[in-house]
């Protein structure tokens, strides 16, 4: 499935010329926790595709988790139906509710807070109407946990292993993550988070192919790729991968959204901005060992960088 690329709304992720692991979230301009691009039929097919065939990979969730479910539900639809009128409707009579998905030509009828009135949990029905992943993380004892998500275009990490661990644990794995402090500098900035001020974050990392779901129990579909990128097809091949982040505070729960939505870029087209190739090339050429390895690009970097010094010479001789 070939994704579209949209230069011009591509969440370019880079600012300078170097790299590093930081909490690079920002106050959001616009607070809407959904986007729709012009992918959306076809990644809804493949996230449904993903939520029939591989339901605990893709969805899970813990027994008290049902009332959030039902905040993030109240909190997406509103979303869509204020910022895509034309595409997405709710009518609200007490608490019958009437949802339309017109890209979809889908009408759903349920009672607000009735879990019979739905085919499936309130966290995995508005799942089905959204590109982004959703990721419920709830809030006791000083301490955020991933206690239910959504989670089908995952970055090379397991839902169903992570579910129910602290911030911390899930965090573990990144390097540099603990041990210079970021961990519970960012754990303490979520733990602050308020109620009708958002933030977002972007990140990004490098794959061969154009997979959205990369899951780790999916590794050896397309982690074999990465064996066979060259500078000859590295343009076509490998695609940057950048994640939008957002997180919410839910105002009744007090727990936090975290929705994600994967883009996908191929290097040949990011080689159409000059900038945005002599950018990477500088941040890719200076990457540290360790974050290099933990992204996954230590088998094919150099190849990739031969490819964008030949795209830099052919920009500098026109």
């Amino acid at each position: 499935m070939k994704w579209t690329a949209d230069l011009e709304h591509f969440p370019y992720p880079f600012k300078g010329s170097t790299y590093r692991y930081s909490n690079n979230s920002i106050p959001m301009i616009t607070p809407i926790s959904v986007e729709i691009t012009p992918d959306y039929k076809n990644e809804m097919l493949l996230k449904r595709n993903l939520l029939t065939h591989h339901p605990d990979r893709c969805y899970q969730s813990l027994p008290h988790t049902k009332t959030a479910q039902w905040e993030i539900v109240e909190l997406v639809i509103d979303h869509l139906a204020a910022h895509y009128p034309n595409e997405f409707t709710i009518e609200k009579q007490n608490s019958t509710w009437i949802f339309s998905n017109k890209l979809l030509d889908e009408k759903v009828e349920f009672v607000f807070g009735d879990l019979q009135s739905l085919p499936c949990e309130p966290l995995a029905f508005i799942s089905h109407h959204v590109q982004e992943d959703l990721i419920l993380m709830m809030q006791r004892d000083d301490d955020l946990y991933l206690d239910a998500g959504q989670l089908c275009f995952p970055a090379n990490w397991s839902l169903a292993f992570n579910i129910g661990m602290k911030f911390k644990n899930i965090h573990h794995p990144i390097p540099g993550f603990k041990e210079e402090g970021l961990d519970d500098r960012i754990l303490q900035f979520l733990l602050r988070l308020e109620a009708g001020n958002p933030w977002e974050r972007k990140n990004w990392s490098l794959m061969a192919g154009d997979r959205l779901d990369t899951s780790l129990e999916t590794f050896d579909q397309w982690g074999q790729l990465r064996k066979q990128v060259t500078k000859e097809n590295a343009g076509k091949l490998v695609h940057i991968r950048v994640e939008v982040q957002k997180l919410f505070r839910l105002s009744q729960t007090n727990n936090i959204l975290f929705t994600i939505h994967t883009h996908l870029l191929s290097l040949e087209q990011l080689t159409a901005i000059p900038e945005w190739l002599q950018q990477f090339y500088d941040i890719l050429s200076k990457l540290p060992p360790h974050i290099v390895e933990y992204k996954g690009i230590s088998l094919y970097k150099n190849a990739v960088l031969k490819y964008l010094e030949k795209q830099l010479e052919r920009v500098k001789a026109t």
